[in-house]
């Protein structure tokens, strides 16, 4: 017995076709535009703060106006001017002479209470992220945060160490439970290792999770909608 032919699909209308083309180049070009836009503002809230200790003799902006006439925003000088200077500072405090100046500067700072609070705990946080980077948020795993049943991603951080670790019985590790979609704020926790769940996502593809607020899902099935998902479902 011959089965039925299936009726052809209905044709797409006009409109709908410009709206599905027009939503299928949007999800090509919006992150690409945002992208760029970010990084065009980033290199302007740096010049702001670095193009004012630059000599005005030294401003390329200035010179090109004084030999050319012509106005020109020359976007991430101030990026360069600090990229040199950071690396010469460096270079210069690797010298013997350099670490001579620095530990006078240092013990100078340390002498006024105040300021030797903030100092110290800001040095703290920058050798921690800058020299201990590679060991950090190297893992991402499960947890199960508010309560037993309920699951949330985390960072692991580092094996307690000190006396977290000598006041409790269990191998304690520290993780980072971070917010969505804004992954910079979170939670420190210490949990027993055989309470954290390992995962084998990178630590990009789950903080994508995260930020996407659980629309992005770095393997298995995905709910993201790609570009020809999006123009069928536009259909």
């Amino acid at each position: 017995m011959q089965l039925p032919e299936s009726p052809p699909p209905p044709r797409r209308g006009f409109f709908a076709s410009i709206r599905s083309n027009f939503l299928t180049g949007l999800i090509v070009i919006a992150p690409i535009g945002i992208t760029i836009w970010l990084i065009w503002s980033l290199f302007g809230w740096i010049d702001s703060w670095v193009l004012p200790f630059i000599p005005q003799a030294y401003n390329p902006a200035v010179l090109i106006r004084q030999y050319t006439g012509f106005e020109v925003d020359i976007r991430g000088i101030g990026v360069v001017t600090f990229l040199v200077f950071t690396m010469l500072i460096g270079w210069v405090a690797k010298g013997l002479i350099g670490r001579s100046l620095i530990r006078w500067a240092e013990s100078l700072v340390l002498s006024i209470p105040l300021i030797r609070s903030l100092y110290s705990g800001l040095k703290q946080i920058v050798e921690t992220v800058l020299k201990q980077g590679e060991q950090n948020f190297d893992k991402a795993c499960l947890v199960e945060y508010p309560r037993k049943g309920i699951w949330a991603i985390a960072f692991i951080s580092t094996n307690a160490k000190g006396e977290i670790q000598a006041r409790t019985d269990e191998d304690v590790v520290s993780i980072f439970m971070p917010t969505t979609p804004n992954p910079t704020s979170g939670f420190l926790l210490f949990i027993p290792r055989k309470d954290v769940i390992i995962l084998d996502m990178a630590v990009e593809d789950a903080a994508k999770l995260i930020i996407s607020a659980g629309l992005v899902y770095p393997n298995g099935d995905s709910t993201a909608k790609t570009p020809d998902k999006l123009a069928d479902a536009a259909e």
